[in-house]
């Protein structure tokens, strides 16, 4: 479903600022913009409305929480019905070192992204907390040597 929300060239650079450092304050953000608080705060409302602002947090630091080892990890699931599916992802979501999990086509069922403190942890993820679950047939393994650029969203 697409949004009908329209972002226009402040809108923009408003979104740019703020993904660049949340806690810059509005009235930073309108002297970079010129234009006035009011505006920004007048337009941070609407897209907040609109739902493309959904919320702020603080962004952590893998390697300065001592995760040197980043993974993805296919899962292919026995799809024996759609609750097993669910249960196998509800199980996959209380593993603490799993930060995301998306549902994807093709060779697997869910595409994991996990973080260790070295590669003895991350074995010690996958056999002990992952493949120990019985309706998950196989993994496989990608260990990132290095992330070229992370990116939040475009904001096209």
């Amino acid at each position: 479903m697409q949004n009908s929300f329209h972002l226009d060239t402040l809108d923009r650079r408003i979104l740019a600022l703020l993904l660049a450092d949340a806690r810059t304050p509005f009235v930073e953000v309108a002297r970079k913009c010129r234009v006035s608080g009011a505006a920004i705060h007048q337009r941070v409302n609407r897209m907040t409305e609109a739902g493309v602002i959904v919320g702020s947090k603080f962004k952590l630091s893998a390697k300065g929480l001592g995760l040197l080892t980043c993974a993805f990890i296919g899962i292919q699931v026995n799809l024996t019905s759609t609750r097993t599916h669910e249960e196998v992802f509800n199980k996959v979501k209380e593993i603490p070192e799993i930060v995301e999990c998306h549902h994807i086509s093709g060779k697997y069922s869910l595409l994991v992204k996990a973080y260790a403190a070295n590669n003895e942890h991350l074995k010690q993820i996958i056999v002990e907390k992952i493949q120990s679950i019985p309706e998950i047939t196989f993994t496989e393994t990608f260990i990132s040597l290095e992330a070229g650029f992370e990116r939040d969203y475009p904001i096209l």
